[in-house]
Order: C-alpha cells, then sequence, then structure tokens
C-alpha cells in the first residue's frame, strides 16, 4: 500500500461518494503496487459501476493532464502520496446534441 492521506482536489461529489471513491483507492492500494495503476483504475471503475451504476472512467498515475466532460455530482480528482486518481461519469450531452441535430431534417 501506498502510505500517506488523501488529498483531495477537486469535486462535485457528495461526500458518501467522495468517502467510498478514497475507500476503494486505499482498498485496491492494498493488493496491487503503485507500478500497476491499470489495475487499480479497473478496480475503482468496475466498484463504481456496480455502486453507482455503469459509466465510470477512472485514470490513475503519477503524471497525466486531463479535459474531461462529466455529469453533475460525479467527479473527484485526488492523491495518495505521489499517485493521482480521477474518478468521473462520463457526460451523456454530446449524444443528445448528436440526437438534437438529427432533427434538422424533420419538417413539421
Amino acid at each position: 500500500m501506498l502510505e500517506g492521506k488523501a488529498v483531495i482536489g477537486d469535486t462535485d461529489m457528495l461526500q458518501a461518494m467522495q468517502d467510498d471513491a478514497l475507500q476503494l483507492a486505499t482498498k485496491a492500494l492494498d493488493f496491487f503496487d503503485v507500478t500497476e495503476a491499470t489495475e487499480i483504475a479497473r478496480v475503482v471503475k468496475q466498484e463504481f459501476d456496480k455502486m453507482y451504476g455503469g459509466g465510470w472512467q477512472c485514470i490513475v498515475g503519477t503524471n497525466f493532464g486531463s479535459f474531461v466532460t462529466h455529469c453533475y455530482g460525479s467527479f473527484i480528482h485526488f492523491s495518495v502520496g505521489t499517485l493521482a486518481i480521477l474518478l468521473f461519469r462520463g457526460s451523456s450531452a454530446a449524444s443528445e446534441i448528436d440526437e438534437f441535430w438529427s432533427l434538422d431534417g424533420v419538417k413539421a
């Protein structure tokens, strides 16, 4: 396990979801080395899918940038030691826009 306390960088999650994210990350770090970032991300993502429904994305690493669209109330970025974890539920807004534009050819 990576020693250190989790530090939340940014979030719009409810406190209970934040607690779940931190606990799952800690649990994953008990089983996997920090060099196994993909496995850590898999555990966190799959457990959040089970707990809160599908569509969760998880990125884990020591050096990454991101620019994501997420559903309101489903974003957290935190770190444990040098390991950063980004967890969010992807937004379906893009598909809704596509559906809207597909109505352009429809005559009333």
